[in-house]
């Protein structure tokens, strides 16, 4: 979980599925597996927290001077995105660590935007204990029930995890155009 949620894209749902599995066949403890898994990922959001903070803007401006054309990226979309983080970003830090690959980049926003670090750990923590959660209870499902069974209890939790996003999104954007 600390390579995830670092710049180092592994995902945890390598480590966290099989887990999941072993826990229904008695071999591992959830509790366990959970709070490693949601300590590394605290550990590697706060890795990228802290080279964005510390790093600071005057770095990423350097590099989008130099390599923004290549990312399709301007001054002008990068300060849109920092005034849209500094309205959002308690309730954009804890969505995006429920996005694949969102999850890997999330903190670096926060960083350079300096948000509160006591912010930035709990909205970190309850969107990876959610995920955390949803990847362990998958691999307990695959591991007590044949894969069709786990694939409808999969399928709606995806859908469930979605629409959640979607209604999350579409009251943000209903606040901002107000």
């Amino acid at each position: 979980m600390t390579l995830e949620s670092s710049f180092i894209p592994f995902p945890s749902e390598i480590i966290l599925i099989p887990a999941g599995a072993l826990i229904y066949q008695g071999e591992m403890n959830f509790f366990l597996v959970f709070f490693s898994g949601l300590l590394g990922s605290l550990v590697g959001a706060s890795i990228n927290y802290f080279i964005a903070f510390f790093l600071g803007r005057t770095a990423v401006d350097l590099l989008l001077d130099k390599y923004g054309g290549f990312l399709f990226l301007t001054k002008a979309k990068l300060q849109k995105a920092d005034k849209y983080f500094e309205n959002y970003g308690e309730i954009t830090t804890f969505v995006g660590r429920l996005i694949f690959v969102v999850r890997q980049l999330i903190s670096l926003p926060a960083g350079f935007a300096r948000m509160n670090f006591k912010k930035f750990i709990l909205y970190t923590a309850l969107g990876a204990a959610i995920w955390t959660i949803i990847l362990i209870l998958m691999g307990y499902f695959l591991g007590n029930t044949d894969i069709s069974s786990a694939m409808k209890i999969i399928t709606a939790l995806l859908i469930g995890i979605s629409a959640l996003i979607v209604i999350i999104y579409k009251k943000l954007k209903r606040k901002s155009s107000n």
